[in-house]
């Protein structure tokens, strides 16, 4: 097992991360005077690496627990840690989950390679008619900060926050609706993520697969929550600089890690005086308002933290840190007298931004449909014509309003 998470940790610090710590030693070299010898590489990373060695591990980890039986077809064996539909992306799996389905007969069955093209075309559309018409105005913003400050700053940044999700669940809506087309299931990696109330909900619906491998195999094996209350808090900064550092070979990943760690140990810290503050001021008795509250709170706090993960630099996150409430009412009337009188907002033309922001409710609205019924298997009982009809509607949307540029998928680059 230690040969073979040095072998699969050995690729991932060659590959992704020797440029970023030997940069750092010769900055910190040459703060003392002393001049680092070694050069940077010059090599491609591959695509999806750290997605399929944690995929490769797991399977090393849960064999030599015992939880699972060592696969002895190598095909099958490499089938699994390369399944194309889920290999640069994700969900990262787990070998209970998957290999045995790889020695199962599959049939065909017409419900589900429908059901399963009904969700690979859900992803398409967040990915190219929402997150990609989201990333010009993005862009713009966060590739010349220096540009804007106030209410485009804020405005960018949570157009940012849609974009990577419809980007990243867009991209894990086509895995699981491809597999799903060839008779394999793969796990759930979103669960309407801003819909949490807490930063601790957040990281149960967002990126799952990866979250629950931290916990796996990270969280627990450094003694979880059955420690000292310090310890236990090390225990919870560690994973989340850890998964950081597993982003991106940056600073900015990290902060944006370390962000979301002191998010957690805050909210564990003020636990008993926020509850207590809730009682005193009876907000429970209102629970729309209390329930918004949180959901604005939480949305609020990942947003802030999206700003170093999308960052060019740590000067540009810092930057837009800081001039989120700079000048706030003079961007907020110059922001008006574009959207009334302009014809461009964040270098587009003014229809573009409306547009955006009717994705985006056409988007939540979907969420809210999908957690009252599974909507797939709703459309799949419409009689034929106005199934047909609401596939060929989409069609016509997906041409019309789909920003097509070649956009590649936010992570392919982990």
């Amino acid at each position: 097992m230690v040969w073979s998470l040095i072998a699969n940790l050995g690729v991932l610090a060659i590959f992704k991360y020797f440029n970023f710590f030997n940069q750092n030693i010769t900055a910190l070299g040459e703060a003392f005077g002393y001049q680092n010898q070694i050069p940077s590489l010059t090599i491609l990373l591959p695509i999806g690496l750290s997605f399929h060695t944690f995929q490769a591990m797991s399977y090393t980890i849960e064999v030599y627990r015992g939880n699972e039986k060592a696969e002895q077809h190598f095909g099958i064996y490499a089938l699994y840690v390369m399944f194309y539909p889920q290999l640069v992306a994700g969900p990262i799996e787990r070998p209970q989950n998957i290999l045995h389905q790889f020695h199962e007969k599959h049939y065909f069955d017409y419900d589900r390679v429908t059901d399963g093209l009904k969700l690979m075309a859900w992803g398409l559309f967040k990915k190219v008619v929402i997150a990609d018409r989201l990333a010009l105005m993005v862009n713009k913003v966060y590739n010349n900060p220096t540009d804007y400050e106030g209410i485009f700053l804020i405005i960018a940044t949570v157009f940012f926050a849609f974009q990577i999700f419809c980007d990243f669940s867009g991209y894990s809506d086509i895995a699981l609706g491809s597999a799903q087309v060839m008779g394999f299931t793969l796990m759930e990696n979103f669960r309407r993520p801003y819909a949490a109330k807490s930063i601790k909900e957040f990281w149960g619906r967002w990126h799952i697969s990866l979250s629950t491998w931290f916990r796996d195999y990270l969280y627990v094996p450094l003694g979880g929550n059955r420690v000292s209350t310090w310890r236990w808090y090390y225990n919870i900064f560690i994973v989340f600089l850890v998964s950081g550092l597993w982003h991106g070979a940056s600073w900015t990943f990290i902060i944006w890690g370390a962000l979301h760690g002191f998010y957690q140990i805050f909210g564990f810290i003020t636990a008993a005086q926020r509850n207590q503050l809730v009682k005193h001021l009876q907000l429970r008795k209102f629970p729309v308002f209390y329930n918004t509250l949180q959901l604005v709170t939480t949305f609020s706090l990942v947003c802030f933290a999206w700003i170093f993960f999308r960052a060019n630099s740590l000067a540009d996150a810092w930057y837009i840190s800081t001039h989120l409430f700079q000048n706030l009412l003079g961007s907020t009337k110059e922001f008006g007298s574009q959207l009334l009188f302009g014809r461009n907002i964040l270098g587009q033309y003014k229809q573009e931004f409306f547009l955006a922001v009717l994705f985006i409710i056409v988007l939540e609205r979907v969420h809210y449909l999908q957690s009252q019924q599974k909507l797939r298997l709703e459309i799949s009982k419409f009689r034929p014509l106005y199934r047909w009809g609401l596939y060929s509607m989409y069609l016509l949307v997906f041409i019309y309003f789909g920003v097509f540029n070649s956009n590649s998928f936010i992570y392919f680059q982990f």
